[in-house]
């Protein structure tokens, strides 16, 4: 594959570095409100959109991570919008989508308890004359509480469901970042049989970790820039820090960190948007994000000092989103475990 973006992707991060710079300055709703417009460039032409694809979203994702802007795009557009048009028909689109637009949110329950990620889901849904019933626990929802649907996998299929359906319980739950998530619970909640999406539920789980990837390549490049700029404008004893031989030496860790989560999620994205098997390339990319992510993180924040662990300082936005998307993946002893089996199985 050729790693150069095309012209869609350059106009696509021109636009969100444009937003971004100025929802930096901005409150968490008013960024929101900023960025929800770049979603109609993930829309499909006949709803205004410019149908930019996986790769296109996956370009905006990185943009917005490599900011860490708290914002949520990664639900929205990767656990959202994506799988949507990839699952639903037109009428469904028509119905949920143009409301992305004007600032709605999307996201899935991806997980499950003891389930991180589920590919074999113990949620249920029932088929029951013009409804789906729908019973089972999600958790590490984002955004649940805010999202117009949550994309809930089951034994039947995705189903879309309304937060405030009869018989959905929210919990929220503690993440690093702050970010709002939940622990859903489904009691026998009945919802339409045409919220009931056709096509393969691992469709979802697919575009959501290539999403996933493209967030973590943004957050991990915009560590790496911010921690690069701090040393070398810091001096000790009269020199930059960067020109020390073992931080210079770490920072090259975090580097090699960087563009290989680069290449893997590009691979990843690529893959998908050409219909090919992206399995083992995702495999791939989960297990670095839930396992050399974190650890080049730990460098930056150790090559910053005490200023690294001052919430205010912006290391800390780009740790706490990154240990939410290790976490969200499954962590990396779980991912390792996939990893290896798949390549015992070779």
């Amino acid at each position: 594959m050729d790693f150069t973006r095309d012209q869609t992707q350059d106009a696509v991060a021109e636009a969100a570095a444009g937003l971004l710079e100025k929802a930096a300055e901005q409150s968490a709703e008013q960024a929101w409100s900023a960025v929800s417009s770049l979603s109609e460039l993930a829309l499909p032409e006949r709803l205004g959109g410019d149908g930019v694809g996986l790769t296109g979203v996956a370009t905006l994702l990185t943009e917005i991570g490599r900011t860490a802007t708290q914002v949520p795009a990664l639900a929205t557009l990767g656990f959202g919008v994506l799988p949507l048009l990839a699952l639903a028909d037109e009428s469904v689109q028509d119905e949920i989508l143009p409301q992305v637009a004007d600032g709605a949110v999307l996201t899935a329950g991806l997980g499950e308890p003891g389930k991180p990620f589920v590919a074999d889901p113990a949620t249920t849904a029932i088929v029951d004359g013009d409804s789906i019933v729908v019973t089972g626990t999600k958790i590490a929802v984002p955004y649940a509480q805010q999202a117009l649907r949550i994309l809930v996998p089951t034994d039947t299929g995705v189903v879309l469901v309304a937060p405030d359906a009869d018989g959905v319980r929210l919990t929220q739950t503690p993440s690093s970042s702050g970010a709002p998530e939940f622990a859903v619970r489904l009691d026998g909640v009945r919802v339409p049989r045409a919220a009931l999406l056709p096509g393969d539920p691992a469709v979802l789980l697919r575009i959501a970790l290539a999403s996933i990837g493209a967030s973590a390549d943004g957050l991990v490049s915009g560590a790496a820039a911010l921690t690069a700029e701090h040393l070398r404008t810091r001096h000790q004893f009269g020199k930059p820090l960067a020109t020390f031989q073992a931080v210079a030496q770490q920072i090259a860790d975090v580097y090699v960190t960087s563009r290989t989560l680069h290449v893997s999620a590009l691979a990843s994205a690529w893959r998908l948007s050409e219909s090919l098997d992206a399995d083992s390339d995702l495999d791939v990319l989960a297990y670095w994000i839930a396992s050399e992510v974190p650890a080049a993180m730990q460098v930056c924040h150790h090559l910053h000092g005490g200023l690294g662990v001052d919430i205010t300082y912006p290391m800390h936005r780009y740790y706490s989103q990154t240990k939410d998307l290790a976490r969200l993946v499954g962590g990396a002893a779980y991912r390792l475990d996939l990893l290896g089996a798949r390549c015992s199985s070779i």
